[in-house]
């Protein structure tokens, strides 16, 4: 059976509406952990989607400008760039665990820096070619906020630094239940 105009047609719109139909999903999987950072299973969620306006409700200036407009802090003055203390870092903007301090390290560079987030699923990364250079983006999967950049020179085991923003972080400390 060979593919005439019309069949072509019809398979390229077919395949359109599958790609719209993928980038506008209104759920996302992430991983959920307890509040001792013990993974709890992997969930379907709303992802958050708001308006400029909540968003600037929600968030300080620093938190808005690094999340929702991709901005970076200046280095050495997040309030995470030194923090040592044990615990979990999720999203300022939806509370999606991110990271965790067993994977946090001093890079030198000023922000905190981590050789893994917490769950693969719980992040996304892309292509960023602002700013004249080429970088790979690392942004919330659940609301799609800024987060930072992961690059290849960081300590094993993944030789990777996910360089983030404190702006976009917020901790919790380890409980350590009984």
């Amino acid at each position: 059976m060979g593919f005439g105009r019309r069949r072509f047609v019809s398979l390229m719109a077919a395949g359109a509406v599958g790609v719209l139909a993928a980038e506008t999903r209104r759920t996302v999987r992430i991983a959920e952990f307890d509040a001792s950072g013990r993974r709890t299973g992997v969930v379907e969620v709303e992802r958050v989607e708001k308006t400029v306006d909540q968003w600037q409700a929600q968030l300080t200036s620093q938190q808005y400008w690094v999340t929702r407009q991709a901005g970076t802090e200046e280095p050495f003055t997040g309030k995470y760039a030194e923090d040592e203390r044990d615990g979990l870092y999720g999203c300022v903007c939806c509370a999606t665990v991110l990271f965790d301090s067993k994977t946090k390290f001093d890079s030198g560079t000023g922000w905190p820096s981590f050789w893994q987030p917490i769950a693969e699923e719980n992040v996304s990364v892309a292509t960023d070619k602002s700013l004249g250079m080429t970088r790979d983006e690392v942004r919330c999967i659940r609301c799609n906020a800024h987060l930072g950049h992961v690059f290849d020179d960081g300590p094993p085991p993944t030789h990777l630094r996910y360089c983030m923003n404190s702006a976009s972080l917020k901790f919790a400390p380890r409980w350590q239940g009984r």
